[in-house]
């Protein structure tokens, strides 16, 4: 772990995981992901979250570095989700004097995760609480991503510890602050995150609230509890998060396939050739069966068209491609344009059901849909290539200038 200061007397404690595969057993975590707590020294010294278990004991060392022999005063908990509140039982052991900072909602999940704590503040919008030099305002934000989570803003410094929110998967390697690193990297792990993470469609109407509610706070520095520390240009980070959270996108196309004897995959590569020919730079084909779905969420919010192909399989869609749509639905992503595609042996199960999603989904179908038996034909390559061309033409009528 290290222990760096991002203002006076403020602190960031951060530990980069590079031996985890899936966060949360789910999600590829190639480039790792970075856990950070929070540290304010004032006359009351305050720790806000903690980190994931296998960095507790290096955790409890960095606070007694950067302390020394006093006591931390209060525990502040933004979100209960173990990979921030693991270190709470050591906390509490270390400093057993320590009162937490939470809401109402916070102290259920506390109850269920770790034993109960006399010592507690419940905080509601707004509540206010002096450390001596610093001053603490609370935000509530439930379903950012938990029922539970909030924010915590610095008055006097201008910070906002945000929790997951503006949060994002990768190390930090090195540089720990936006000005410091290549943000292209991070802006893409920050995406896969959001897609993956907040933008469930249950929670992303959440995220519109509490972007409405942060447009008025003064904020220089933004502290997520993952990825790098923001203090250059806090308007490009908001954009990004109002940007997804209405689902606006990009000129681009995402071709997502599931194929069994590459009868389909035939098609997909079809579709992008005809869509490069007709202008469309940004064009991403994606096997189901290989690519996992965190990637192909990612690139959903980055392009407005999408173009889903699957083979029957046992009277219906392939099954990584059922999955997929399964997803999509249940997270009622919105404001894509559509095609489809596919190929059968003896039945039209795949493309008859991703119609059916459509549907369900309230896409925008953008052509007739494109099908074949067996090897695709002339006629089927020439409908995946109308289906291209209308798709183009829809495109560059609405991003004219790009």
């Amino acid at each position: 772990m290290r222990t760096i200061n991002i203002k006076e007397n403020v602190y960031l404690l951060t530990a980069n995981e590079r031996r985890l595969h899936l966060f949360e057993n789910y999600w590829p975590l190639e480039n790792g992901v970075a856990y950070n707590s929070y540290l304010i020294v004032d006359e009351k010294i305050t720790l806000i979250d903690t980190v994931d278990k296998n960095f507790v004991e290096d955790f409890i060392g960095q606070i007694e570095n950067t302390i020394g022999d006093r006591d931390v005063d209060y525990l502040i908990i933004n979100h209960m989700e173990p990979d921030h509140s693991a270190g709470i039982r050591a906390v509490v052991n270390r400093y057993p004097n320590i009162t937490i900072i939470g809401n109402k909602v916070t102290f259920n999940l506390l109850r269920g995760f770790y034993k109960e704590h006399s010592r507690q503040i419940i905080v509601e919008e707004g509540t206010e609480i002096s450390l001596g030099k610093h001053t603490l305002r609370f935000y509530i934000t439930p379903w950012i991503h938990w029922p539970e989570t909030m924010m915590t803003y610095d008055i006097n410094e201008k910070i906002l510890f945000s929790g997951d929110a503006f949060g994002s998967f990768g190390t930090l390697d090195g540089g720990v602050f936006d000005d410091e690193i290549n943000l292209e990297f991070y802006i893409d792990e920050m995406l896969r995150y959001f897609s993956n993470i907040v933008g469930d469609g249950k929670y992303i109407k959440m995220v519109d609230k509490a972007m409405e509610r942060l447009k008025n706070v003064d904020i220089t520095h933004i502290a997520s509890t993952h990825g790098p520390v923001w203090r250059t240009d806090i308007p490009k980070l908001l954009h990004y998060y109002q940007k997804w959270s209405t689902y606006t996108s990009d000129k681009g196309v995402l071709i997502i396939f599931a194929s069994m004897y590459n009868n389909t995959e035939k098609m997909a590569d079809a579709i992008a050739r005809e869509l490069a020919v007709n202008g469309i730079k940004n064009v991403r084909v994606y096997d189901a069966s290989k690519r996992h779905v965190s990637y192909i969420l990612r690139d959903l919010w980055k392009y407005r068209g999408t173009i889903l192909g699957s083979c029957a399989y046992n009277a219906g869609l392939f099954p990584s491609m059922l999955n997929l749509v399964t997803k999509l639905e249940k997270m009622q992503i919105q404001n894509h344009l559509l095609g489809t595609f596919g190929s059968s042996g003896w039945n039209k199960a795949g493309v008859k059901e991703l119609n059916k999603f459509a549907e369900r989904i309230g896409w925008e179908l953008i052509s007739e849909s494109a099908e074949t038996k067996g090897t695709p034909d002339n006629v089927s390559l020439e409908q995946c290539k109308a289906m291209a061309r209308a798709m183009a033409e829809r495109l560059h009528r609405e991003y004219p200038e790009s």
